[in-house]
Formats: structure tokens, sequence, C-alpha cells
């Protein structure tokens, strides 16, 4: 195993809970198991993730709003922090290499940056090609931007963050999709550093274990600065 693999699973599984309070966020909903959301956070707003039942993967990606160029990478991230997991004290960084969001509060742990979103071509080549049509990340994500039209497209998809999923590296260095770490109720929190897009893939993926092959609900909050 390299440094970076080293280090990241030294680092990881650093739990912290929020003293935010539910009845104060001024964004409180349940989204719907395997479908996409798009929505705006202001510099300095709080967004919490919830993981309702356990073991639902959430695809996010992050675009700062006042410049859709400038949007989160896993790669900078990955290499700002010297570990390939996100947790508490994280800080989730743009392409530009600067801060996006500081992970403030985490009681799953440890989130993926590196097993990507679900797509009809990957359903194809991982499991049969008649999955090539069923729901999945990607197409999620490209349905929320056309919706929304506010200047973002396929090629504005890159790798994404998979909070909640559980993605170990081998010994040879492969990545393998595992029953996740997290449980019903887990949360990871997250104070924005920018402007922000989120677009969020509650994801559908029924052929592996990252949702237990059983999509379920989230719930999303945000609070204002205190």
């Amino acid at each position: 195993m390299n440094t970076l693999d080293t280090e990241a699973t030294a680092t990881s599984f650093r739990i912290r809970h929020s003293t935010l309070d539910p009845a104060k966020a001024v964004m409180n909903q349940r989204h719907a198991a395997g479908e996409p959301i798009l929505f705006p956070l202001n510099q300095g707003q709080t967004l919490r993730i919830v993981d309702l039942e356990g073991n639902q993967a959430a695809d996010v990606l992050f675009f700062n709003r006042d410049d859709a160029a400038e949007h989160y990478s896993a790669t900078d991230t990955m290499l700002h922090q010297g570990g390939i997991y996100l947790t508490t004290g994280s800080v989730i960084r743009s392409n530009d290499a600067r801060p996006m969001l500081t992970i403030v509060a985490d009681t799953c742990g440890r989130h993926d940056t590196l097993g990507g979103a679900c797509a009809a071509e990957s359903n194809t080549v991982r499991y049969a090609l008649q999955k090539k049509y069923m729901h999945s990340c990607r197409d999620n994500y490209l349905l929320a931007l056309q919706q929304a039209d506010i200047g973002l497209g396929k090629r504005d998809l890159v790798p994404n963050i998979n909070f909640f999923m559980n993605v170990p590296v081998t010994d040879e260095g492969g990545l393998k999709f595992d029953d996740g770490v997290s449980g019903p109720g887990k949360y990871v929190e997250m104070r924005a550093e920018m402007n922000l897009w989120v677009l969020i893939s509650n994801c559908p993926q029924l052929n592996n274990p990252c949702n237990a092959y059983n999509p379920t609900p989230i719930q999303l909050l945000v609070w204002d600065p205190a």
C-alpha cells in the first residue's frame, strides 16, 4: 500500500457530532430514493446530509456559483489532505485548489472520493447489457442540470464525492464496492467557503452493495451562519 493509502487509512473515521438544531434550519427536506436535486448554498451556510435508513450512497458535485468553471476536484482535495477518504476536518477543494467546503461534523466517519458515479456505460460493463437503461447517477446529474438551465451540462460532469459509500483500496491497488460503514441517522455536515451549486444524485444503484441493493431517502438540512 502506498503512502497516500496508508495515511488515508490511519486518519479515517474522525467522528464529530454537530451542535446545530434542526428546528433552526432554513432548509429541511426529505429527498426521495434514487432522485437528483440541484440547489444553491451560500458562503457561510452549513449543509447536512443525513443517511436516514443507513447504507445509502449520496453522489455529490459542487460548483462555484459565481464562476461555474470552478468545480470540485478530487485530485486537488486528495493531494492537499494527503489521503483518499473524507471525514471531519477535510477541506473539499476546487480545480483551482481553493477551499469550497470544510467538513465540520461527521458521524459516519469516512466518505469515498474514488468510486465515481454509476452510468449507463458502467452498468453495462460491470453487470449486464440489459442493465444499460437502468436509472443511474450520471443520468440524474444530466436531468437536474437540464431542468435548471444554469449553463452547466455533460462536459461539466467531473469525478464526484460519494458520501456514505465504502470503496476500499485493495492491496493490489484496485477498488471494490463493499457494504457501507454508515447506519440509520448518520450524517455529514459541511460549511460552504464560497457560493455554491450543490448537485446530488441520491444513488439509484441496485447492482452492488453501496445502497444495500435497496436505495432509500436522505435528509437535507441547511443553516445560515450563526
